[in-house]
């Protein structure tokens, strides 16, 4: 969908003579924002709900091979499904009659989506998890219909919501701004150094609506574990939080931008900020809907039940990582001057899990240097290819030797040993067992499937962005590596001399394109 969407313009004119094509234009659009919508409500309230459902489903199925049969006709209906496209979004198939090749783009559409789903899990699997969810995919379906028809709803609210939104930011920067510059008409505000504009989509409404509909599903859903009508005040808390941290968004927008710091403020605070509001909202508006006894009417948990899972101590480093790049690049601008929270949130959660490391072999022999000199060199060599070398950073460039030196320093440190252990715990301590198996941990690395092999490397060069290439044959000599020696310790010793490496090109030769 995400390549549909790049390479299709919905607003080129349909083919002439076709009602069918003019439709999809029209609605295809619409149509594409309710699949994600109903895919993303859907996939997260049956977790929710029907946990221990899924974990017997789970098991059922858990040594299901992949249906080549199935990959291959869902790889053909792709094709066909691209070439169609060239029909109904261009020029293309003009020896065709218009409406057949907007069926034909229509049924191929559908044909890979099915195809793509029996090739990885069987159709009982699918019967069953349609009985076990009883009438939820109709509640996804109209939270879905929701909204996205309450998009243009929104839109009528947007200027009073804006006008809302711009008073709050005025009132909460009263006490930091003495003269605060205001044009109320074009819905300008802020400093003699540093003005915004709250435009319609920086009102909250957007955030608002995902966040009700969210909230509205959860008690649905979950009503046999709340107390009503206490719990429908998880609603009108979780909006005005959300309204109110908008406000705030936008207040230190224009606060670190009259600071001085503008390119942190355009570059990387307004970008994440409000994204990272969301999430916090509705991630606690979910702990507080379990836990507070006032409106959760669950049992106190078990002793079982409070078991550590063993998933987490291989994936909440990586995630760690990820979570303090968000906040890295937030609180940013064109520099990414707090890369070294990374290093600090890996080393806190590996430091957090430490006993659940133990029963890992970390050992390592020759093959694992090897493997490090051979991963650089097809680095480099993908680097030769890409473009010219990039020079230290200005900003970098221009500290002082303190904080330059210091910076670099844990720049190594981090891709040197956080780095490669988050990295190798997630992807091949974790996803190259559990693509195996659903029981990872008991799974030997010798005896990982080819498949996992493969289905992990992707992922691992997917993580990497426009490397993705290059990473992910790193990834599979990492998972080789591994599968060879049994080792764990081989691959974070191979993962870590290859950013070393790298690292010695970046400071001694000015390679800095490579970080």
């Amino acid at each position: 969908m995400l390549l549909a969407t790049l390479y299709l313009d919905g607003a080129a004119p349909a083919p002439q003579g076709s009602w069918l094509a003019a439709a999809i234009h029209t609605r295809g659009a619409w149509a594409g924002r309710f699949a994600v919508a109903f895919s993303a409500l859907f996939a997260t309230f049956t977790f929710l709900r029907y946990k221990a459902e899924l974990k017997q489903l789970s098991e059922a199925v858990a040594h299901e091979r992949i249906r080549l049969s199935a990959l291959a006709a869902h790889v053909a209906s792709a094709g066909l499904f691209a070439v169609a496209s060239t029909g109904v979004y261009g020029d293309g198939l003009r020896a065709f009659d218009p409406n057949l090749v907007a069926a034909v783009w229509m049924f191929a559409a559908a044909a890979a989506i099915v195809f793509g789903a029996l090739a990885f899990l069987p159709w009982r699997f699918w019967l069953e998890i349609r009985r076990t969810t009883g009438l939820l995919w109709m509640g996804a379906a109209a939270a879905a219909a929701l909204t996205c028809a309450g998009a243009t709803m929104f839109r009528s609210l947007w200027a009073p919501a804006s006008r809302a939104t711009f008073h709050l930011v005025e009132l909460f920067l009263t006490p930091f701004v003495r003269d605060i510059v205001t044009q109320p008409e074009a819905l300008r505000i802020g400093t003699q150094r540093f003005t915004v504009t709250i435009a319609n989509e920086c009102s909250g409404l957007e955030g608002i609506g995902l966040l009700l509909v969210f909230g509205l599903m959860w008690l649905v859903l979950f009503r046999h574990e709340s107390r009503f009508p206490q719990a429908l005040v998880l609603l009108p808390l979780g909006l005005v939080t959300l309204f109110l941290l908008n406000a705030f968004r936008i207040t230190a927008l224009i606060l670190i931008g009259n600071a001085g710091a503008q390119d942190i403020a355009l570059d990387g605070f307004h970008s994440q900020a409000g994204w990272i509001a969301f999430n916090s909202v509705a991630f606690g508006s979910s702990l507080v809907a379990r836990r507070w006894s006032w409106i959760s009417a669950r049992a106190p948990a078990k002793a079982e039940e409070l078991a550590p899972d063993p998933t987490a101590a291989f994936l909440v480093p990586f995630l760690a990582i990820l979570a303090a790049g968000m906040i890295a690049r937030a609180a940013s601008g064109a520099f990414e001057w707090l890369y070294p929270i990374r290093f600090a949130a890996a080393l806190g959660a590996l430091w957090f899990y430490r006993r659940s490391y133990r029963q890992l072999d970390w050992n390592w022999g020759i093959l694992a240097p090897v493997t490090a000199v051979a991963v650089f060199l097809l680095w480099i060599a993908a680097d030769r290819m890409s473009g010219p070398a990039i020079p230290m950073p200005a900003a970098l460039a221009g500290a002082s030797a303190g904080v330059r030196n210091g910076w670099i320093v844990l720049r190594i440190v981090g891709a040197v040993f956080t780095v490669p252990l988050a990295e190798e715990l997630a992807f091949r301590g974790f996803l190259l067992r559990r693509f195996t198996r659903a029981d990872f941990e008991s799974v030997p690395f010798q005896a990982v499937s080819w498949v996992a092999v493969a289905g992990s490397s992707l992922l691992f060069g997917w993580m990497h962005g426009g490397r993705w290439v290059v990473a992910t044959v790193a990834g599979i000599m990492y998972a080789l590596l591994v599968k060879r020696t049994g080792r764990i310790g081989d691959a974070v010793v191979a993962h870590g001399l290859t950013n070393a490496l790298l690292a010695a090109l970046v400071l001694f030769f000015g390679q800095w394109q490579l970080w």
